[in-house]
């Protein structure tokens, strides 16, 4: 009975955190361009590229995670805005991705500006896995929190935090990996509406992030 307390907030953490990044993230969608730039690679050889992308990822999303919004509090921007302003950027890019065109109309256009010799962090991390973006989404991800909370609560918070960047960094490497087959399996109405359904989820948390910080701007 004491550990419903505990495990609740861990698990809502963790898959706020993975439900607001994977359809920025998008590893189902970029699946088929790792493979495009990868095709003349070995299967061993795209195994480590695989491996080198998500463990980038991992660190590039932590970071904008855990350091980005002291950043800009830094430059004199408060949390309660910060929450405002991100909630609105994610909001749009959610729309935006409902709004998008299909997924191969985007593979193509996306293709052909990536190098044609890739290298694990640019181009395959940077920009084709994690943009500014995504890393703006990350930020706004990172400043959703509670200010009164205790060293307990934080690290309960901060763990669950970095187990959805683990989870997510996870997906990478199983999508790039087995990108082939998802590809496949799905086809491509399926990844799009896997891609959709995201992306609305995506729109919902953004709403969620500007309600919570504008409780906070207005509240007397």
């Amino acid at each position: 009975m004491t550990s419903v307390p505990v495990i609740t907030p861990f698990v809502h953490t963790l898959l706020f955190v993975y439900a607001a990044l994977f359809p920025v993230v998008n590893p189902i969608g970029d699946a088929p361009v790792f493979l495009n730039l990868t095709q003349f690679y070995t299967p061993s050889q795209r195994h480590l590229l695989a491996q080198k992308v998500a463990f980038n990822s991992f660190l590039l999303l932590l970071a904008s995670l855990f350091v980005g919004s002291h950043v800009l509090s830094f430059f004199g921007v408060e949390l309660a805005i910060l929450q405002v302003g991100g909630g609105i950027v994610v909001a749009a890019l959610g729309w935006r991705l409902l709004n998008a065109p299909p997924a191969a109309d985007r593979h193509r256009k996306t293709s052909a500006t990536l190098s044609a010799i890739p290298d694990a962090f640019y181009p395959l991390t940077m920009p084709l896995t994690i943009d500014p973006g995504v890393m703006s989404v990350a930020i706004t991800v990172g400043s959703h929190h509670d200010r009164n909370i205790n060293i307990e609560q934080f690290a309960l918070l901060a763990s669950a935090a970095v187990a959805g960047v683990l989870a997510i960094s996870l997906t990478i490497y199983f999508c790039y990996l087995f990108g082939a087959r998802l590809v496949s399996l799905l086809g491509r109405d399926g990844t799009s509406a896997v891609i959709r359904i995201s992306a609305f989820f995506l729109f919902c948390i953004g709403i969620q992030i500007l309600w919570t910080g504008w409780s906070q701007i207005a509240r007397p």
